[in-house]
């Protein structure tokens, strides 16, 4: 029992931390948002690096519910920095919008704790536990600004389709629990080494990636991103573009890795067709949007297929890609949002690209900050995105796979279309806005992001010690 409890020790301090902050939140009647909001930060700080600090054996816990090892604590740390950075860019944009509630920050305590438990599932109930925790969060995060129609009407919808998506699983689970009689992942993998890939199998298999396609925006399941993105409140667009796709991403790399690494001929076809319909789609897409959240939107939903190309592969190598390419885009699209947050105008936020105009002339650093992060996005040498897409890339090639890797360059170059618009927007259209100095605590997230994407001042150090961590990560997971 003891053993059982250390090894769950982080999401147990995450729960006993939120339920307090609950607690606390309800008991006082004078508003205590931003105390909440601190705490909450440094709570999921510790958590983060709770996995790399803590002597905790690797093994599982629950009854094989969960399983912990270092692919979990690498993505315990990635979703728990970047759910803080989301918490801080909130503060002001929530205290200038009057929606400073505690509410808030106790939700996304508890959305990570569902993302946590997704990450470290070991048993087909554990996952859709942990999806259902951190979905319930997220519904009503999007729709935190109940006053607002978009803001409700996101909310309906991100609910909607999400049940279609609970569906998708819990009948995908339903047939592989028919045709194997277990829902637990080691032993899903020893019926499929006795008995082969029977059509039950596959059809429950291909039901389970439909639904957690949806939780990565993964085209054709990407109906709902568009219009939540633009929707919900820009913080909580920030934190939905990061921290809750890596934690589905974790769970398909798991799912496709330990119960059905043995069938990598049949699941390969389905990640395939998600990896090129999500890059063609996302690319398309975002050329004629106006509104930045919604161009982030599709980004989003192409970088997602960017992310499933080495997954495709089925190596070590794929896999260590994959958290490589997914750590560097949560770094940039956190930079990214954090300086659209700063860009408040006097008669409110920033939504669209015109708002942009002339920035270079009014705010030299902010505009510099922001091109940065762009060509970082498309990909371009020497900037941290492109080595993120290398990672990504190679293992594919090495696989056999090099006509998707042709079709992920193809959309890479379409998707250089709508950054740079937004980069000539900035640099060479003519001022039409007069932006609101930002807050600093602002400014320092989005600094600390334009600086982890300039390869040159982490590529010594940070990034060889990140890469260690991550091809530790994706040697685990092959291990279990």
């Amino acid at each position: 029992m003891f053993q059982t409890l250390s090894t769950f020790l982080p999401e147990l301090f995450l729960a006993l931390s939120a339920s307090l902050l609950l607690g606390f939140g309800l008991s006082k009647t004078n508003d205590r948002s931003v105390i909440v909001r601190y705490i909450s930060v440094g709570v999921l700080v510790v958590f983060a690096f709770m996995g790399y600090v803590l002597d905790r054996p690797d093994g599982v816990s629950f009854s094989g519910l969960l399983f912990n090892n270092d692919f979990s604590d690498f993505l315990k740390a990635i979703i728990g920095l970047s759910a803080a950075a989301a918490l801080m860019l909130s503060k002001n944009y929530f205290q200038k919008e009057s929606l400073d509630r505690y509410e808030f920050s106790v939700l996304t305590l508890y959305a990570v704790l569902g993302m946590s438990i997704m990450v470290s599932a070991n048993n087909l109930l554990a996952m859709y536990i942990g999806i259902e925790m951190q979905s319930l969060a997220l519904y009503i995060l999007a729709a935190f600004n109940r006053d607002s129609l978009r803001a409700s009407e996101a909310g309906l919808k991100y609910f909607v389709l999400g049940a279609l998506s609970s569906g998708l699983l819990l009948y995908g689970a339903s047939l592989i629990y028919g045709f194997t009689g277990s829902l637990d992942f080691e032993t899903i993998r020893a019926s499929i080494a006795l008995t082969g890939p029977t059509t039950g199998i596959i059809a429950g298999m291909v039901f389970l990636l439909c639904g957690l396609a949806f939780k990565i925006s993964a085209a054709p399941f990407h109906m709902w991103t568009p219009d939540v993105y633009e929707g919900s409140p820009t913080p909580v667009t920030g934190f939905f573009a990061a921290a809750p796709k890596l934690a589905a991403m974790a769970i398909i790399t798991r799912l496709l890795i330990v119960p059905f690494g043995d069938i990598i001929g049949q699941w390969q076809q389905v990640i395939v067709v998600l990896a090129v319909l999500s890059m063609v789609v996302g690319a398309l897409g975002a050329i004629m949007q106006t509104n930045i959240k919604r161009l982030m939107a599709y980004s989003s939903i192409a970088n997602m297929g960017y992310a499933l190309v080495p997954l495709a592969a089925g190596t070590v190598a794929g896999v260590q890609g994959m958290l490589v390419f997914m750590t560097i885009y949560i770094i940039t699209v956190i930079g990214v949002f954090a300086i659209i947050l700063q860009m408040r105008l006097r008669n409110g936020m920033v939504e669209q690209v015109s708002d942009l105009s002339g920035l270079s002339k009014s705010n030299p650093g902010m505009a510099f900050g922001l091109t940065m992060l762009m060509v970082s996005l498309i990909g371009i040498p020497p900037w941290l995105g492109f080595f993120g897409k290398l990672f990504a890339f190679v293992p594919a090639v090495e696989a056999g796979l090099l006509w998707l890797v042709v079709v992920a360059l193809v959309a890479s170059v379409i998707s250089a279309f709508y950054y740079l618009r937004i980069i000539k927007t900035m640099w060479f259209d003519e001022p039409n806005r007069e932006f609101i100095r930002a807050p600093r605590t602002t400014r320092v997230i989005a600094i600390a992001s334009i600086l982890l994407v300039i390869p040159v001042l982490i590529l010594p150090g940070l990034s060889g010690a990140a890469l260690g961590l991550a091809d530790s990560a994706a040697q685990a997971l092959f291990a279990q």
